[in-house]
């Protein structure tokens, strides 16, 4: 069975391959598959109802496709529907992602901490727990970048027109005190070195990639689940076009990659 069984990773887009990256170096001998709901992205700007359908619908793809578990490589989706997927499949391992708010905590000087994020993230109840049991005595700065979403799903990761979409944003929060500074959506991590150069080569910039694989690889081994030998796999799927997937894809995983588009009863319908 655990030849045959991946482990699904799902995301609104290409964000979640940040986090695919980390699990691929952590687990190297799993079977994975990455869906992106790239029909529908971005999420940020979408109802919870609409977020928990698509998690819901990729969720039940993953479980027909006997998943041993699921990556909700989004944290937008993570903050709107992760505990509902929990409640319709108790019998599947099920890890999100979170802003990395508890280390930012430890690490700041200043007491101030800057989060960049989706407005659905940034606005949820999940998050705002979050920041009040990780963090209570820190200021956290928040500050929404829609914008950084669609430059990584076009591909823009350098020049002119990336570096002015990260420059202002990042001047904000740093001039306001932030010494350290979260990268709480899974694309942002593909800007990462246009946030390091806007906010100087000491600022720490957190992301979760890697405690999400740690994570993952503790629960498949408490389960008895964890593949421990053979060659790993990859294989891309999206609710969206497969041609456009694939270079992009290809590029931000550095290798190439053939993408496939998801049987059409899960891709859904638009958002209004």
């Amino acid at each position: 069975m655990l030849s045959e069984s991946p482990i699904g990773v799902y995301d609104s887009g290409v964000g979640g391959l940040s986090v695919l990256r980390a699990i691929r170096d952590a687990l190297p001998h799993e079977s994975l598959l990455y869906v992106a709901d790239s029909a529908h992205v971005p999420y940020g700007d979408k109802t919870q109802d609409f977020v928990e359908q698509r998690a819901c619908a990729i969720a039940d793809y993953f479980v027909s496709r006997q998943a041993r578990a699921m990556v909700v490589a989004c944290n937008t989706a993570t903050a709107a529907a992760i505990a509902l997927l929990r409640r319709r499949h108790p019998g599947l391992i099920i890890v999100g992602v979170e802003p990395a708010i508890k280390p930012a905590a430890h690490l700041t000087h200043t007491g101030v901490v800057g989060v960049f994020a989706t407005t659905g993230t940034l606005a949820s109840p999940k998050f705002a727990a979050l920041v009040q049991r990780e963090a209570p005595e820190v200021r956290i700065l928040l500050k929404p970048c829609p914008q950084w979403v669609r430059l990584v799903e076009q591909g823009v990761l350098s020049g002119p027109e990336a570096e002015a979409a990260v420059q202002a944003p990042v001047a904000e929060l740093r001039q306001a005190g932030a010494d350290v500074l979260v990268l709480g959506c899974t694309h942002f991590p593909f800007l990462r070195d246009l946030i390091q150069a806007a906010a100087g080569p000491g600022v720490p910039l957190l992301e979760t990639g890697a405690p999400v694989a740690r994570w993952l690889r503790h629960q498949l081994q408490a389960r008895g689940l964890l593949r421990e030998q053979g060659a790993g796999t990859l294989r891309l799927e999206t609710t969206g076009e497969a041609d456009s997937l694939a270079p992009l894809a290809s590029r931000l995983l550095g290798q190439p990659l053939d993408a496939h588009t998801l049987p059409a009863r899960w891709r859904g319908t638009a958002a209004a």
